[in-house]
């Protein structure tokens, strides 16, 4: 018995048009494999897309109130985690900007480290891991289990 490419259904053997999905299925030798479990979705974004979404901290405060979003364990995660890691952020750019000149120094760098971390993160998010960042990533995983 073959399987679609597509969408996984049950094809009759020498079938070259999937009768679920109508998808066109190639004919070489041996039924085509079943398709890889796609990412879990939540409402109209996939999973790891929300995640991704959550380190911009407007869409992390929208993931966390919006019904499908949060009831979601990996979503509320990535959620809080992003929304700790912006407000690190803002909290250490507001106190090296008072600092005169070392606190000065600092800053690119310290916006640079923020940076990188966000995007590691959300790449990892992406990838539908769980990275947690040192610090905020436990307070992260509390909130969301907490909810």
């Amino acid at each position: 018995m073959a399987f679609c490419s597509g969408c996984g259904a049950q094809m009759a053997d020498g079938a070259t048009i999937c009768a679920a999905c109508g998808k066109g299925q190639s004919v070489g030798g041996g039924a085509a494999a079943a398709p890889a479990p796609a990412a879990a979705q939540t409402g109209g974004l996939q999973d790891n897309i929300a995640g991704l979404l959550s380190y911009l901290f407007i869409p992390a405060i929208i993931f966390l109130v919006v019904e499908p979003y949060n009831k979601n364990k990996f979503v509320r995660f990535h959620a809080f985690q992003g929304l700790f890691l912006g407000l690190v952020s803002i909290v250490g750019h507001i106190v090296l900007t008072i600092i005169p000149i070392i606190g000065w120094i600092i800053l690119p760098f310290f916006s640079l480290a923020i940076f990188v971390i966000a995007v590691v993160a959300a790449i990892k998010a992406f990838g539908n891991n769980k990275w947690q960042i040192p610090v905020i990533g436990p307070m992260a995983e509390k909130q969301a289990d907490a909810m």
